[in-house]
């Protein structure tokens, strides 16, 4: 009879971790999203009320011309700087907090499709694991001219760029791309046009004419304009929504295999780039809280995050175009495991694996006072 008793409490207890097992891996369907209240979701009603609060009154959207904004801020710092590629002007801040994938709260119009600036490089990254995956790149340490033989990665320097210096910044890449020189954008030194080479991998540099030119790669390596792959790989299937659009520049076409394609921009530094919705950032952040599993289906290998997130040899605290919390010294309130992707004005997708938790802020620069504030909102047993 005992065995028989502990048994059944063996049977109980596992179909209770079963059911809460099930309950932390949903996922919400196209077109709806099923809230839990604060409460029944692990944080205090009255601190996490308060955290929204703070991050609302810390929400900064003027000035809202954002083409105005982005050629005052860069204008004065970069030669020849214009905007390239389309802009849109920015409303009102929004923002939604999901924790077991169920929404928690929102506040602001999450619906609407805005400038998100750099938060599309970590969807670059998730392209260029789709590409590893499918094998169109044998491995992320491959010289990108092995792959691109027009001309953009001849000589002994660009030539020994690979994958992995692109994604983790730090390939001095030489060049110009799209008529804007890479020493152009956040020019360095006196002299930036005649400026000292680094060894690809050696030394990190924020660069967006760089990272356009991991677009472009991509770009030639699957052959179809990149917001055809996003959509059918991920943003399809994980149910997010039709209007979100990734542009590229006015002059960034390009032909391949007969057919004219623009290559997008991976960032709105020139303007171009994502212009999505709150509520599919926290689709998105959701995809990679849960490492490419969505329901029933796996949008992309399981070990990809684990890639992603690795400090790089040249920059501790970023990973393959990914943010870091390493030695949680950007959110001292968050796990070290926790990772972000960031865009001007004070865009932010927030993945904390620790506490089961995505957070999206739109146009909010402290990001990481609002996520400590939601964080101390969390009930610690």
């Amino acid at each position: 009879m005992k065995s028989l008793f502990f048994r059944g409490l063996f049977a109980v207890a596992t179909a209770a971790l079963g059911l809460a097992a099930q309950a932390s891996e949903y996922v919400p369907p196209r077109h709806d999203w099923a809230p839990r209240a604060p409460d029944e979701a692990g944080f205090d009603p009255r601190r996490l009320a308060e955290a929204v609060d703070w991050i609302q009154a810390n929400t900064v959207v003027e000035p809202a011309d954002l083409h105005r904004l982005i050629l005052d801020t860069y204008t004065p710092r970069e030669p020849g700087y214009r905007v390239l590629g389309p802009t849109r002007p920015r409303a009102g801040g929004s923002g939604m907090v999901v924790r077991g994938g169920h929404l928690v709260v929102e506040w602001g119009d999450i619906h609407r499709a805005d400038m998100t600036f750099s938060v599309v490089k970590s969807h670059l990254a998730t392209l260029a694991g789709l590409a590893l995956a499918d094998g169109r790149i044998a491995s992320l340490d491959d010289p990108v001219a092995r792959y691109v033989d027009d001309g953009k990665f001849d000589g002994e320097h660009n030539g020994a760029i690979t994958w992995r210096h692109l994604l983790e910044q730090n390939s001095d890449w030489s060049g110009t791309l799209w008529d804007v020189p890479d020493w152009a954008d956040r020019p360095e030194g006196d002299d930036p046009a005649n400026r000292p080479l680094h060894a690809p991998g050696t030394r990190y540099e924020y660069n967006d004419v760089r990272v356009n030119l991991l677009a472009y790669a991509l770009l030639q390596v699957f052959r179809q304009p990149l917001p055809q792959v996003l959509r059918e790989r991920i943003m399809d299937p994980i149910g997010a929504s039709n209007t979100w659009r990734w542009y590229g520049y006015e002059n960034s076409w390009v032909e391949l295999d007969g057919q004219r394609m623009q290559s997008v921009s991976g960032g709105g530094h020139f303007g171009g780039g994502l212009f999505i919705s709150t509520a599919d950032h926290a689709r998105f952040g959701l995809l990679h809280l849960r490492d490419g599993r969505w329901g029933e289906a796996r949008l992309f290998p399981a070990d990809w995050m684990a890639t992603a997130t690795t400090p790089s040899a040249t920059k501790d605290d970023y990973g393959l175009l990914w943010w870091l919390n390493t030695g949680r010294r950007a959110i001292p309130e968050a796990p070290e495991s926790a990772y972000w992707v960031a865009g001007f004005g004070g865009n932010y997708i927030y993945v904390d694996r620790e506490n089961d938790l995505v957070i999206v802020l739109r146009w909010v620069p402290d990001h990481a006072g609002a996520i400590a504030r939601v964080l101390g909102a969390l009930r610690r047993s």
